[in-house]
């Protein structure tokens, strides 16, 4: 009796009969029941989010003409990532009491001031209140934990990016001053140039008023020692100049005496010649000879006619030369008087002259003093302008677009880039490895409730054990791989579980199921009714272990051994990589492992076998039958 016709018996006896065949067909429905429902109620929770009911409590009062609060709050109702309502603090506190709401967020008074303190140098975070309640979903609390932290991040996002956006308007507002300092230097900076060329021509003629004045000191000191008998010496003149006065008029005055003499005589002539012309003519001499007369009387009185022109000349000369003296004598009189004046002014000046030069010397020491301070001015200026200009380039001064993403960026500085080798896609699809895995275990654990893992008959027959063990292994293979079609059909087709590659994944779907027979067929074969309880065991420790949910790396130290040993978490393994992306060398290790678990538990079961073909006490009254 070979093995195949082993399996064969053992298949018609469970189909022989209507109830028996639908009771295999259960069977095989049994993994379908339990993964593909269980996916399909979890295939996308986090995309029906809308559902779950939250409130949102808005207590914030506003500041600065703004209410955060208020735009929080708008902006998270509209989001409709949850069921929000707006609701007042008594009403959220008593609606996740009650599981009217899965959690509530509350704003309070001073959100806003808080927010805003930083502006006023006075910071003060500000605080979101989270309110659940576990015995609504343990989850919603987990759940309401990240939609705070995201609120927190979108606010704190938000005030960073207007805090450095009013912190780069302030960059551009000292950009502006900056540029007018510097503006303003360059004319401080051309200014002292000129300054210091004014100065210099300043000091130029400071030099040359100390030179000047020292000449003119010294002139002026000789002058004075020059004019000092000068008053005497203009009274001398004013004196004699008097006395030339004096006699100058006596002797105009004997001119004039003469000047009048001498114009009677001329006079006394005329009227000689109107005489003798008239007593020529009472005589009757003839007018021509009355003429012949009078000329040659004229011609004899010719000289005493010039005598008398002389005369008169030299008076009118004598009178201008007294007039003359007066004026001079009169001039030198008030040239005498003003000399002590003029001397005691030469005298003032001299000693003006004298301090003049002291000061231009001091003015001249002075001004190559602010010479040299207007150099270093313009030096100064020129290191100003030059600085504040270098230092306005290194100003940032960006422009309003350059500036908002600048202040986007500052307030999120990072961002994530998913570059995702595999994505599962849903929820659902991340926990089918784990679901479909575990359904292979029960589905093999529960074939064993109809089949028997060994033939009576074959072991009766003095069939060979591994035979036997392998016969009664394949009944079970063949439903197991039933299982797996219906269950996998199911999977795809009506959850919608997209696989990246079906052949592969069923394949090995196929070969954890032939393992997982294989190893509860091995457990009861070798255990009778505690093998079937040894299987819940196993069961048991491999959901432990498998890290089916959570990175197995993060299982307690105590469980790391289950999972390396165990094979339910090398098919998690196996089946992620084929249903996400493909076959690699894990999943080779995760064949290896499978096909080592299959010929033990075969060994396992022959072992089994060779028992049994030894018939006792026990095994015909067993003391626990199931």
């Amino acid at each position: 009796m070979t093995s195949f016709r082993i399996a064969a018996n053992e298949l018609r006896r469970l189909t022989a009969g209507k109830l028996p065949k639908l009771a295999v067909a259960a069977l095989v429905l049994v993994p379908l029941l339990y993964a593909s429902f269980y996916l399909y109620a979890n295939y996308d929770p986090y995309g029906r989010l809308s559902k779950l009911p939250a409130a949102i409590v808005n207590e914030d009062t506003g500041a600065q003409d703004r209410n955060v609060g208020r735009e929080v709050t708008g902006e998270v109702v509209k989001s409709g990532t949850f069921g929000w309502h707006e609701a007042s603090a008594d009403e959220a506190q008593q609606g996740v009491r009650d599981g009217k709401y899965s959690f509530a967020i509350t704003i309070p008074k001073d959100f806003s001031s808080a927010l805003l303190s930083s502006g006023n140098f006075t910071p003060e975070q500000a605080t979101i209140r989270l309110t659940t309640n576990d015995a609504n979903n343990y989850l919603s609390h987990t759940i309401a934990n990240q939609v705070a932290e995201q609120i927190r991040t979108t606010i704190a996002e938000k005030v960073g990016a207007e805090a450095a956006n009013r912190f780069l308007i302030g960059f551009s507002t000292i950009y502006g001053k900056t540029q007018e300092a510097a503006n303003g230097a360059t004319q401080l900076a051309d200014g002292a140039n000129r300054l210091r060329d004014g100065q210099q021509q300043l000091a130029d003629g400071a030099s040359q008023l100390a030179s000047g004045s020292t000449q003119l000191s010294a002139g002026l000191n000789t002058l004075r020692s020059s004019t000092a008998s000068l008053p005497d010496k203009t009274r001398q003149l004013a004196d004699g100049a008097a006395q030339v006065s004096a006699g100058n008029a006596q002797v105009a005055a004997v001119g004039q005496t003469l000047a009048s003499g001498s114009s009677d005589l001329q006079q006394q002539l005329n009227d000689a010649d109107n005489q003798v012309a008239q007593r020529l003519r009472a005589t009757g001499v003839p007018e021509a000879q009355v003429q012949q007369v009078l000329s040659v009387l004229h011609d004899l009185r010719s000289p005493v006619d010039q005598a008398n022109a002389k005369v008169q000349n030299a008076a009118n000369q004598l009178n201008r030369l007294a007039d003359g003296s007066r004026q001079v004598a009169a001039g030198a009189a008030a040239l005498a008087d003003a000399t002590p004046q003029l001397t005691s002014g030469i005298g003032q000046a001299a000693d003006g002259a004298n301090a003049l030069s002291a000061g231009a010397a001091k003015l001249n020491d002075g001004e190559k003093t602010a010479l040299d301070g207007t150099n270093q001015l313009a030096t100064g200026a020129g290191q100003l302008r030059d600085g504040l200009n270098e230092g306005l380039k290194q100003i940032p001064n960006p422009n309003d677009p350059t500036r908002t993403a600048t202040a986007d960026t500052i307030a999120d500085p990072v961002t994530v880039d998913s570059a995702g080798v595999a994505s599962a896609g849903t929820y659902g699809a991340g926990l089918a490895p784990f679901f479909i895995s575990l359904a292979t275990w029960i589905g093999a654990f529960v074939l064993f409730l109809l089949l028997r893992p060994l033939s009576a008959r074959a072991l009766a027959a003095g069939v060979s054990p591994l035979r036997v063990a392998i016969g009664g292994w394949l009944a079970s293979a063949v439903l197991g791989i039933a299982q797996v079609l219906v269950l996998f059909g199911a999977v795809t087709w009506l959850v919608g579980i997209h696989v990246a590659h079906p052949l592969g994944a069923i394949g090995f779907a196929v070969l954890a199921s032939l393992t997982f027979t294989a190893i509860v067929h091995a457990l009861n074969a070798m255990f009778g009714a505690v093998g079937k309880f040894l299987g819940l065991v196993l069961l048991v420790l491999q959901l432990v272990s498998a890290g089916g949910t959570f990175p197995w790396q993060t299982l307690p130290d105590a469980l790391y051994p289950l999972h390396l040993v165990l094979p339910m978490g090398y098919v998690v393994d196996g089946l992620r990589h084929l249903l996400y992306t493909g076959a690699s060398l894990e999943s080779l290790l995760d064949i290896g492992v499978l096909c080592g678990w299959l010929v033990a538990a075969v060994m396992v079961s022959t072992l089994a076998a060779r028992k049994q073909r030894v018939w006792t006490v026990s095994k015909l009254h067993p003391e626990l039958s199931l």
